[in-house]
């Protein structure tokens, strides 16, 4: 954002020195080309009204010709003065072979009409480009000759290439105090807001007690403010939910354990035909305590930051916790897992918890359940009857109970499913190659 925020300062910086600078430019070129030519003129005219005596006379040219030297000495410029007929009579740069006819010559032959000309022209003998004023020598209406004054523009030519280059070294410094300037200004303006986005990124991630500085702009303060304040209240809301959930998980269980005791105490007093009844109702409590548990898991889902997780260790943690039950089965618990990945650790270990639950409930006496993976791949892997591929494209329905012996809450694999696909994972089940299921763990190792 700082580089978007620089360039568009520095864009505009040269918008404006391009709309300044380059009529300027333009109009000191016109104006010393028009200087030139005026001061070219007026020395043409003041020379001409001198040789108007000597051309109409026919007098000796001699002082003419010093002043014609002197100024063309003093100025660069040559001088030629002809007479009514285009017939040299000074020439400050004559050519080989003496007096010569110019009566040829536009401007010229325009000056022994009586008018003024001038312009510019390039000589292919002097390789440069030359001003050309030629006015008329006349007494009263009656012109006696002409007097031609060319003048190299080179002198000129290097002032407006200096005075280009004049506006190009301001303009550089424009820009360069624009970049130093439009760079503090943009990272007042850009640092804040990166800032809030690493703080909105954080509260994104889970860690709800994260709070923006409000600094920069009175905009970008205000943004943070009101950021601030969501995410107070957000937490607030979090925290009355995990609240609720810590009282409802208190308030459901304790009735529900109380239940399951008053049922197995009336064991000893339940008729023979009565006893199926009973344990039916044993094993709705069973079920009913497994929902609220599933129920309660997902409203806890996303209390768990993401951080960088051991996947090995993770998976052994949670081995452990199962390998006196699997021991009590008679099925054994392995593990052969490698490799990190970004993660809610708590999300991650109860869905590993719940795949291992479901494994062992459908693993056969002597059984093996293998833990495996790498390169945030995670697998589950089990030796119990599997399901059908219709039976596994339905398996993570809430509340949906498939298998042979359609027992449980049908909340576990739903459970698993959320846990995963909160941290941007995926989850599926697979037929295993040696029968069984394969549950398979994909997640984020960035």
């Amino acid at each position: 954002m700082t580089r978007r925020l620089l360039f568009t300062y520095l864009g505009l910086a040269l918008l404006v020195l391009a709309v300044l600078e380059i009529p300027l430019g333009i109009v000191n070129g016109r104006n010393e080309s028009s200087d030139l030519r005026t001061k070219v003129e007026r020395d043409a005219s003041f020379l001409a009204a001198f040789a108007e005596d000597t051309l109409e006379n026919n007098a000796n040219p001699r002082a003419l010709g010093v002043a014609a030297a002197d100024y063309s000495r003093r100025t660069g410029g040559r001088v030629v003065i002809v007479n009514r007929r285009g017939v040299s009579v000074i020439d400050t740069n004559p050519p080989a072979g003496g007096p010569r006819t110019f009566a040829t010559r536009p401007e010229i032959a325009a000056a022994l009409r009586g008018n003024v000309a001038s312009g510019t022209r390039y000589s292919r003998t002097l390789h440069e480009k030359l001003l050309y004023v030629a006015v008329p020598a006349s007494s009263g209406a009656k012109v006696t000759g002409a007097v031609r004054i060319t003048y190299p523009t080179s002198a000129v030519d290097a002032r407006v290439r200096r005075y280009w280059l004049m506006l190009l070294v301001i303009g550089a410094m424009v820009l360069a105090a624009t970049t130093v300037v439009g760079l503090r200004f943009a990272r007042w303006v850009s640092s804040p807001l990166g800032r809030l986005e690493a703080s909105a990124a954080k509260a994104g991630a889970g860690d709800l007690s994260t709070r923006a500085e409000e600094q920069g702009p009175p905009e970008v303060r205000s943004l943070a403010a009101a950021f601030n304040h969501m995410i107070g209240e957000l937490e607030q809301l979090v925290r009355s939910q995990e609240e609720f959930v810590a009282d409802a998980s208190h308030q459901l269980r304790t009735p529900l354990t109380a239940l399951r005791l008053r049922l197995e105490n009336l064991g000893g007093d339940v008729s023979d035909s009565a006893r199926p009844d009973l344990e039916r109702a044993l094993d709705e409590v069973e079920r009913l305590s497994r929902l609220v548990d599933g129920l309660l898991a997902l409203a806890r889902a996303d209390v768990s930051p993401v951080e960088r997780v051991d996947l090995a260790k993770l998976a052994e943690e949670r081995i452990e916790v199962w390998s006196a039950l699997a021991a009590e089965q008679g099925v054994k618990l392995e593990a052969n897992v490698v490799g990190t990945a970004s993660v809610g650790a708590d999300r991650l270990g109860q869905a590993l918890e719940n795949l291992l639950s479901n494994a062992l409930a459908v693993s056969p006496q002597g059984g093996t359940v293998l833990v495996s993976g790498s390169h945030g791949e995670l697998h589950v892997i089990d030796q119990g009857p599997g399901l059908s591929e219709e039976e596994r494209e339905r398996a993570f329905d809430r509340f949906w109970r498939g298998g042979k012996s359609g027992t449980g809450s049908g909340l576990g694999l739903a459970i698993v499913k959320r846990l995963i696909e909160i941290d941007g994972g995926t989850v599926e089940l697979r037929a295993a190659p040696e029968g069984g299921l394969d549950a398979v763990i994909r997640l984020h190792t960035a």
